[in-house]
Order: structure tokens, then sequence, then C-alpha cells
């Protein structure tokens, strides 16, 4: 994980024109408000901002508004931030236009949980004060690559941030599957489903399936189950230079294969998904230097009363 400190960006960029991409979820009253909040506050420093024309009709825009037709990687060329205000959802829409322009991304929580989010509504004050005085840093989020084969051949490629996940399609039929790492079986079962993950997913779809809460700094892949039949289908941790494989049975009904949740592609019977350590990481902007552990306390409300600390 590599860091880049606001403050250098200040000087690269010093006396150029500074422009930043908003994104937000216009199905929320509060994102409108919130966008509203962080568009005004930001040309009032004089930073640009940019929108995309689908949410700029729901949104209450000054005419100092950039307005860009396409949701596409180049729509954020010369952009220094992607703000995106929403939930789970919308912070991975998000993360789709930052992996692809490299552009940090600095979210906003108005849903849930929202471990991608940096900060939450009531904190937009400091998000536009910290954006115009670049008082933040970049981190980068590993990402997984993932490849499908059918007899032999490559028939889809993608990618993901949080988790690629092999699942069943029918709800009365379990998926056969054989699990490899490094070229080797592992273990075979029925199940519902298998998720990849990175790090950063481990809050999201693996943690729901059992899997263990991995730090981000932890350079690492996981391999979770989804309800399967088996003794041994325990979540597996393995090196990030490790090539994860799910073999779908011949024998099996087909089943599917979903990206963050977002991007889904068939998989027929004796298909074969393989995942590594993706080539391309997500820039994430950081507002504060909140450890980890106290982020999983605040978002998952866990109790933490009688804690004393360290001897002294």
């Amino acid at each position: 994980m590599s860091e880049e400190s606001g403050a250098a960006g200040s000087e690269r960029g010093a006396g150029a024109p500074r422009t930043v991409f908003l994104l937000a979820h216009t199905g929320r009253p509060a994102a409108i408000r919130s966008a509203e909040l962080v568009v005004r506050g930001l040309l009032r420093s004089g930073i640009g901002v940019r929108v995309l024309r689908a949410e700029a009709a729901d949104l209450p825009l000054p005419v100092e508004a950039e307005i860009v037709e396409d949701a596409i990687p180049a729509c954020l060329d010369a952009c220094e931030l992607l703000i995106v205000l929403g939930g789970d959802g919308t912070l991975l829409r998000g993360a789709e236009l930052a992996r692809a322009s490299g552009v940090p991304m600095l979210g906003v929580n108005l849903g849930r949980v929202g471990f991608l989010a940096e900060a939450e509504r009531d904190d937009l004050d400091k998000v536009v004060d910290r954006v115009v005085t670049r008082a933040y840093e970049v981190e980068e989020r590993m990402t997984l690559d993932v490849v499908v084969h059918n007899n032999g051949d490559v028939v889809h490629r993608d990618w993901a941030l949080n988790e690629a996940a092999v699942q069943k399609v029918s709800p009365e039929r379990m998926l056969e599957v054989v699990l490899e790492i490094d070229g080797r079986p592992v273990t075979g079962f029925g199940c519902d489903g298998i998720v990849c993950a990175t790090p950063t997913g481990s809050t999201a779809y693996a943690f729901s399936a059992g899997g263990p809460v991995v730090w981000p700094e932890v350079e690492a892949l996981l391999m979770v189950p989804i309800s399967a039949h088996a003794l041994f289908a325990k979540p597996l941790v393995t090196s990030p230079n490790s090539v994860l494989a799910v073999e779908v049975q011949p024998h099996t009904p087909h089943g599917v294969l979903w990206c963050d949740g977002r991007r889904t592609v068939e998989l027929p019977s004796g298909a074969r998904v393989e995942v590594r350590r993706g080539a391309v990481p997500v820039r994430l902007a950081r507002l504060h230097h909140a450890s980890f552990t106290d982020r999983l306390v605040a978002k998952f409300a866990l109790p933490v009363q009688g804690w004393r600390g360290a001897p002294h």
C-alpha cells in the first residue's frame, strides 16, 4: 500500500485550475442536499465541479457547474478527486471510475455501513475544507483480476475491489465446485457459492459468509465458502501472490459470477474462474488517520465498555 500526501499534490498543481468530479445517488433526498452543500462550498473556494448530466437533472446546481454526458474514465480528465455521495452501491460505482482513471475517490457515506467511505453526512463541511486545503492523503487498495475459462478458452475478464463471487443460480440445487490454490486442488463440495475477496472486501460479502475481518494494510487473498455441505469448508487466507481457482463441476447446474455485486456473467457447467491480485489498484483519499480498529468498532457498533487499555 502506498500513500501520497495532499501537500505533495499541492506542489505539483500549484497555480493550475482545480476540478473535482462529484458522483451522487440522486435517488436519495439526503444525497441531493449533501451534493448541493458540497458543490456550493467548492465553487465558493474557486474549485470547479464536474457532474454527470443524468444526475445534474436532479440536483439544484449553480450555473458554474460543468456537465458531462457519459460515465467513462475520460470524464475525470484533469480532475484531482472523485467525491462520491451515497451508500455502498454508489461507492462501488465510483470505484469503477476511480480505478479506470487513476483519480482518488473520497467517499461520503449516506447509507448504512459504508466501509469504503471516509466521511459521514455530518462531516460535509470538513470534507469541503479538507479538499480545498488539500489536507488529505491517498492510499492504494488491492483489487482482483478475474478470468473465466470454458473448454480451455478465455470467455470473460473482469475485476473487483471487494470480491468475485461464484454462486448457484437454482435455489433448489447446490453448486458442485472444486477449489484450487496455486495450481493444486484443495477440496471440493456442494455449496451455495464461493467468495474470493480482498482485505477491503473482508467486511463485505465475505464477512456475511463467515469470513475473517482482515485489516486493509494486510496483503492477502481470501476464499470463503457459502453454505458448504462439507466437514472442511473453512475460510482460507493466502498470499497476495497466490492464484485462486474455482472449478464448476461438469455435472452440476450452471452458476453465475458476480464482481462487486455489480457486474455478472453466466458460468456454464465445467467453467473455471481464476482470481489473482489485480494489476491496477483503486486509490482512496483519506482525511484522517483513525485506525481501522476504531472504524470497525464504530461501523458495527461493537461493545467495548469495560476496556481499560494496556497497563502503564
